[in-house]
């Protein structure tokens, strides 16, 4: 038995991932065990977890991975100082104690979290090899083109290359300052949403705009060429040696300073400004997907890096790209280089086989920690919390008879998903058939911003009765049209709504999933991957008719996905969610005792 740890820390999204003899054991984020959001210490919880998931112990390890190289980073940190020198003093002098104190001395900061009981070798791959290898060896391919399309790792910021069964041959890329992740996220902080965490509410207020500026930002801030590399002028930003994404010189070509904060007021222009930075965004990456399938010659794609997270611009690579197959990993941001390390390891370092999976080898993505029935049981008596055992069929019959009812429903069942994505495991479900779910939803049960769109779990036999969509999407990362079919006639005088006027127009059959512009973040659910979340679809399919539930993650905004029974449970205590299942337990709202502490609770979790 062979068994190797990989681990992604101090940036954004810690994370940790044991795989044994090339299988996938346990992967999860740190944040899941703190409720610190994209948590970035040292996954000391997530190694645990994933130890405890194996049944081994740190002496019994065979290979520790770290998911970069530091001393390379340190080295272009240090490089873009001194070019920028004395511009970036503050930002050296707040950067330089971590790393001589923590991420120069990894070794230490290993053995000490592995409570000093491991003396095995230490690997390092490089930020954009461990997202290359995430993207590669669990998916289902036996060669693939591999891009890459990140903020920074060591210098590379986007990369190309092959995979070819137990291999992964990077062959080009571009380097920092020049970055798609970072011009994305200049924008995200332009716009008053917080780096490494907004570029997905970015993405989101596009629909709700018009690309005006796009024009503005192919002239000033961007060469691009029809290979897809480019240049970016340093000139307008500041993240190079500042403390800031952008300068003054942007702001003065936009004419406006930065949002002041998230609760700010979005106007047409930011919404204008969010439409014109993601249409530039879609035109690099399908530019550099055309140049790596002329250059390979492959009929299948694999991508990772946490622009692959972009789901509308996968949407059109999948539609308008020149590849036959995609398969983009879901814990494509930092979180998953824990586990193309782990992987990168155990095929390229020590030389193991690989025989692709049918489906993949990512499990459905649900590797982090599960609850037994006992456990919940527990939990719940211990809140003197108020539930019924049901048997599964009629567990499923129940759920879609409460959601057929106009009630929304959290689900906590089976291990948690690894990724930013809930794909059924913890998951609040509603149905999407009813206008006013996603205003609910959004104001009632998330707390959040009312722009923000919700995704539809759909069978994925029945993917095609509702969206243009001829391929799976298991994983939520492709965002594709409405059918026809399904679109509703939009009256004259709400045609000419713009910005969040557009909102409350209903525009499909299921206007809770259908964005502003016809377009859904889709995920399949089939009985393989998804177990009883595709059972309780199904069984909303034979009451209703509808194939299709509203899908959101079960948490409020800034809150991490809940991993333990006790989160769910304060959880759906304190929003107006209706139903609760742990496990086999279904608990309604109405039968249970007052819980004090909603106020405080709702305080602990910052806009994220």
């Amino acid at each position: 038995m062979t068994a190797i740890l990989g681990i992604s820390a101090f940036y954004h999204d810690s994370a940790a991932a044991l795989i044994v003899d090339g299988r996938i054991v346990a992967a999860a984020q740190e944040e899941r065990f703190t409720r610190i959001k994209h948590d970035h210490e040292f996954p000391k919880n997530a190694i645990e977890y994933c130890l405890a998931e194996g049944g081994l112990k740190p002496s019994q390890l065979d290979a520790v991975v770290f998911y970069e190289k530091p001393f390379l980073k340190f080295e272009r940190l240090m490089e873009t100082y001194i070019a920028y020198a004395p511009r970036g003093l503050r930002s050296f002098m707040m950067a330089l104690p971590l790393w001589l104190n923590q991420k120069l001395f990894l070794p230490r900061e290993i053995d000490k979290g592995l409570d000093g009981e491991y003396d095995g070798p230490i690997y390092f791959t490089t930020h954009h090899g461990s997202h290359a290898a995430s993207a590669f060896f669990p998916s289902p391919f036996q060669e693939a083109a591999i891009i890459t399309f990140d903020g920074v790792g060591e210098w590379s910021t986007s990369t190309w290359g092959v995979g070819r069964g137990n291999k992964i041959d990077l062959m080009r890329e571009i380097r920092f300052p020049h970055s798609l992740g970072l011009l994305y996220s200049a924008f995200t902080y332009y716009c008053g949403f917080k780096v490494n965490s907004g570029e997905y509410k970015l993405m989101g207020l596009a629909p709700y705009g018009e690309p005006r500026y796009e024009s503005l930002i192919r002239d000033h801030l961007i060469d691009l060429k029809d290979d897809g590399s480019f240049w970016l002028d340093q000139s307008y930003f500041n993240y190079s040696a500042g403390l800031t994404m952008t300068g003054p010189k942007f702001h003065s070509l936009f004419g406006q300073p930065p949002r002041s904060a998230e609760d700010a007021e979005l106007t047409r222009f930011h919404m204008d400004i969010a439409a014109s930075i993601q249409k530039v965004t879609e035109d690099v990456m399908m530019r550099i997907v055309r140049h790596v399938h002329v250059e390979t010659g492959l009929e299948n794609l694999c991508m990772a890096g946490g622009v692959a997270l972009n789901c509308v611009a996968n949407g059109v690579i999948e539609r308008e790209g020149p590849f036959k197959n995609i398969w983009l990993q879901p814990a494509a941001g930092d979180a998953g280089g824990s586990l193309g390390g782990a992987l990168f390891a155990w095929h390229q370092i020590m030389g193991n086989e690989r025989e692709p999976s049918n489906h993949d080898s990512q499990q459905g993505s649900y590797l982090g920690p599960s609850f037994s029935n006992e456990d919940i049981r527990q939990t719940l008596d211990g809140c003197h919390a108020r539930y019924t055992t049901f048997a599964e069929d009629e567990l499923c019959g129940r759920v879609a008879e409460l959601l057929d009812a106009g009630k929304i429903v959290g689900l906590f069942q089976g291990r948690i998903e690894f990724g930013p994505r809930a794909l059924g495991g913890r998951s609040i479900i509603g149905d999407p058939r009813r206008h006013d779910m996603q205003a609910k939803m959004n104001l009632k049960i998330k707390f959040r911003e009312s722009f923000r769109p919700f995704a539809p779990s759909v069978l994925a036999t029945r993917a095609g009765d509702y969206f243009d969509l001829d391929t799976e999407s298991p994983y939520m990362l492709l965002v594709a049209p409405v059918k026809n079919e399904i679109r509703k006639s939009v009256p004259d005088d709400r045609q000419k709504l713009f910005g969040i006027d557009k909102l409350n127009v209903v525009r499909s059959d299921l206007p809770a999933i259908t964005h502003v512009d016809h377009s859904a973040r889709v995920q399949t659910v089939d009985p393989e991957r998804n177990g009883r979340y595709y059972r309780i679809i199904k069984a909303f399919e034979a009451r209703t008719g509808c194939g299709v539930v509203i899908n959101t993650s079960f948490n409020i905004r800034g809150e991490p996905m809940v991993c333990r029974p006790e989160e769910a449970y304060r959880t759906f205590m304190f929003t107006d969610m209706d139903a609760l299942v742990l496990e086999d337990q279904l608990l309604l709202k109405e039968d249970q005792p007052v819980m004090p502490g909603a106020e405080e609770y709702k305080r602990a979790f910052k806009l994220d």
